[in-house]
């Protein structure tokens, strides 16, 4: 199963008229715009997904900023967007894939297969010299059936000891995971045990994945194998998609903690270690 499409591959299926369904994720910590960077500029025909409300409930102490919503709730979205039964999705923002692979893990989640990261997402478009468009896209609504629990989760009791018999990543920025700032959580640092894994690793300097090889490489040297259970959290379950999506890549399989660390640091009985080394 592929994880991405490059811009010619999904040039050529809009210019053979191949049914596409294009969603921009664009959506950044700290950047609240991202519907209006849509509406000055989007690929042709991309409809606006818009995560923090429709691919995320309500923020609570208890399931961290971005708890995932309920299939129903995900379901009545993605029809929103223009999505049927068997339409090939493709999901891209402008910040190296980093918020679009949120949608694509949960779309791989509620069962759909033919989902795929545009690699480079929209700097690759534009570098590539193709027609972007501005205003909305209002597409006529789908009537996909979702479901859930197509990708491996666990919860806080499960990350407390993963440590112990598998790998754990944390996939935020080096200096957040050895708490010397933490701009929106209760408390700075990482779950014990963890180790650093920054999302901008699995990137080139054009915003596009690292080849699978260079890939497995980086997580090889984390711990990672084919044989050793691995784990993903973030700040709220955003990046670590898009972490899992490199290990998929890679060749590798990993489980996601939706919560991640924004609802582990929510509760004071959790312990957290600081530091750039793992800690217990």
């Amino acid at each position: 199963m592929n994880t991405l499409i490059d811009v010619a591959g999904l040039n050529a299926r809009m210019a053979a008229g191949q049914r596409t369904v294009v969603l921009d994720v664009r959506w950044a910590l700290g950047d609240p715009e991202g519907h209006s960077h849509y509406l000055k500029e989007h690929i042709p025909g991309a409809v606006y997904v818009d995560l923090p409300t429709q691919l995320a409930d309500p923020a609570a102490p208890g399931r961290g900023r971005h708890p995932l919503p309920s299939p129903a709730r995900f379901q009545e979205a993605a029809r929103s967007w223009g999505i049927f039964d068997g339409d090939v999705v493709v999901a891209y923002d402008d910040a190296g894939n980093t918020s679009a692979a949120r949608l694509w893990w949960m779309l791989r989640n509620a069962g759909v297969r033919t989902v795929y990261l545009l690699d480079g997402g929209l700097a690759a478009w534009r570098a590539a010299g193709l027609p972007v468009e501005g205003g909305e896209v209002q597409p006529d609504a789908g009537d996909v059936t979702l479901a859930g629990g197509a990708m491996p989760v666990t919860d806080a009791d499960g990350v407390a000891d993963w440590a112990a018999g598998g790998v754990l990543l944390d996939a935020r920025a080096a200096e957040r995971y050895r708490g010397e700032v933490e701009p929106v959580d209760p408390r700075a640092g990482h779950i014990p045990g963890a180790v650093s894994a920054p999302t901008t690793g699995n990137l080139d300097d054009d915003g596009c994945f690292l080849p699978a090889e260079k890939l497995r490489q980086r997580f090889a040297s984390l711990g990672v194998d084919a044989a050793t259970p691995t784990a993903v959290y973030c700040g709220s379950g955003v990046t670590a998609s898009h972490e899992i999506a490199a290990l998929e890549i890679a060749g590798f399989s990993a489980v996601l903690f939706p919560g991640s660390f924004s609802q582990w640091s929510n509760d004071a009985s959790r312990p957290v270690a600081t530091g750039a080394h793992p800690g217990k």
